[in-house]
């Protein structure tokens, strides 16, 4: 569920949290399906000693670039979490990968769906150069954005959620700016006009920039749901249009919101703001 929001709060913890500087001293594996590339014995082997230089985000993709020159690259999938425990605590069923590290704390991963991965890279940009561009940057323009949906002839909700034409936005957020910029998510993405592609680019920044300040979106109370590197829930619930409202009135024409399934995705709509024309 983590999408750009939710993912970049975790990075901006992680970097409150100080894990910027820090050597990891040892890794330990227990569910080795976690570590995508390479093996988990050679991941172990060659984070050891490694010198945490920075932390970002790349869509949702966790970006730590190592002392090594090598690349860390961690996508929390559906349940993944970051947490951090003294060393030496007890790891609770879900912790798969553990970092120890030089100040008596454990950068820990813990994934209840095991859906999540870990990738250590020489070259980083053999998975993220395959993102499209990033929604929040200065580039991302709505003349990029038109030509983009021109390029394709697809439903703007699957389109919108492929990581390869925009990076970042998942099943939330793509509802959320359909309905801020009076788009069906059935749309024909070549039938869209330049006029629509500049207020599809705003609802994006807009929905993208909200859940940001409210750290995320947290659809409930379970441990599977989103959760901070602090333990905080987002708070974006609140502030959600047409993501599961149904049968609560749109807020701008106060028609009662639908649901849809469009290519194998819940999907929420106004049918009065909305029309698919």
């Amino acid at each position: 569920m983590p999408e750009l929001p939710e993912v970049e709060t975790v990075v901006r913890d992680l970097k409150e949290a100080g894990l910027g500087g820090r050597r990891i001293l040892k890794a330990a594996v227990h569910w080795p399906r976690t570590i995508g590339e390479p093996s988990s014995a050679r991941f172990r082997e060659q984070v050891r000693g490694a010198r945490i230089e920075c932390v970002s985000r790349r869509g949702k993709f966790i970006v730590i670039s190592l002392s090594t020159g090598q690349v860390l690259l961690i996508h929390l999938r559906m349940t993944g979490k970051l947490t951090f425990a003294p060393t030496g605590t007890r790891r609770s069923k879900h912790q798969h990968v553990i970092l120890s590290l030089d100040d008596d704390r454990d950068l820990r991963f813990e994934d209840t769906r095991k859906f999540g991965r870990w990738y250590l890279l020489d070259d980083a940009q053999t998975r993220l150069g395959k993102l499209g561009p990033e929604p929040l940057e200065v580039g991302f323009t709505a003349k990029s954005l038109a030509a983009i949906l021109s390029k394709h002839a697809r439903m703007l909700k699957p389109l919108l959620l492929d990581q390869q034409v925009i990076a970042g936005l998942g099943n939330i957020y793509v509802d959320e700016a359909l309905w801020d910029a009076a788009l069906h998510p059935c749309r024909l993405s070549n039938t869209v006009s330049g006029d629509d592609a500049a207020r599809l680019r705003r609802a994006i920044r807009k929905v993208l920039r909200r859940g940001v300040r409210a750290m995320g979106t947290s659809l409930g109370n379970a441990s599977t749901n989103f959760y901070s590197v602090a333990g905080r829930r987002g708070r974006n619930r609140d502030g959600l249009r047409v993501f599961r409202r149904v049968g609560e009135p749109c807020p701008r024409c106060r028609t009662s919101i639908e649901r849809l399934v469009v290519a194998q995705r819940s999907t929420h709509v106004c049918p009065q703001c909305q029309i698919d024309k």
